[in-house]
């Protein structure tokens, strides 16, 4: 049986490179508007991947655009599940007027990171998902997948292609130095592993300057070991 693996990004966040990633990802995890870019934009982005025949996801994050969402919060479980909820109600606008339909939900940054590791912020990010039939992407052995499955929320997980791991399988936090991969190689060594290791999705950072170089790189590896880039959908 021929092995495949999504190749999702971040995107919708402003950055020129956009549709150039369209036509390199089979997801795309579209900002709700809150961390970063503005709903004019997360339509457009919509409407380009429609075009594409390129999965739409919702990417929600705290409401930080100074920190572009990657701080760390300390929220009230209720907030924080209200702020989920508007952002998926709002992204999920917008992705109808495009004609598309948010099929997954990506978070975003910090959220993504305090999710992982803390059971009281993951159960408020999920808590919005009951009932919308929505898978969510995280990280393998997190808490986010535990209670996922206890809610009998659909996981998909995602490993990054470019980002350094820790011998617990935690990312190594980008305040550190050396916490993203530069060599071409050992990104190569990476994706395989990571798709070995039975990752679902493979993360491209859609802010980052060299994405789209990444996007060819991670590409170009899939083919050179037979594997196809599919939307988990």
């Amino acid at each position: 049986m021929r092995r495949t693996i999504d190749l999702n990004a971040d995107l919708g966040e402003g950055f020129p490179w956009d549709y150039a990633l369209l036509g390199r990802v089979t997801s795309a995890s579209v900002c709700c508007g809150a961390h970063a870019g503005d709903l004019s934009t997360s339509y457009q982005t919509c409407l380009w991947a429609k075009e594409r025949g390129v999965v739409v996801g919702a990417h929600p994050g705290y409401p930080d655009r100074e920190g572009f969402g990657r701080r760390d919060q300390t929220l009230d479980p209720f907030d924080l599940e209200r702020i989920v909820r508007t952002q998926l109600l709002a992204i999920g606008t917008q992705a109808i007027r495009a004609g598309a339909t948010i099929r997954y939900v990506k978070p975003h940054g910090a959220l993504y990171n305090q999710a992982q590791r803390d059971p009281e912020i993951a159960r408020s990010l999920l808590q919005p998902l009951m009932r919308r039939n929505l898978p969510i992407l995280c990280q393998p052995d997190s808490c986010v997948e535990e209670v996922a499955r206890t809610l009998l929320i659909p996981t998909v997980l995602e490993g990054f292609a470019d980002r350094r791991y820790q011998p617990d399988g935690r990312l190594v936090p980008r305040s550190e130095p050396n916490a993203s991969l530069e060599d071409p190689s050992e990104i190569r060594d990476q994706v395989l592993a990571l798709v070995d290791r039975g990752i679902q999705t493979l993360c491209i950072h859609g802010d980052d300057p060299r994405s789209v170089d990444l996007a060819d790189l991670v590409l170009d590896t899939l083919k050179t070991a037979g594997i196809e880039p599919r939307s988990f959908v």
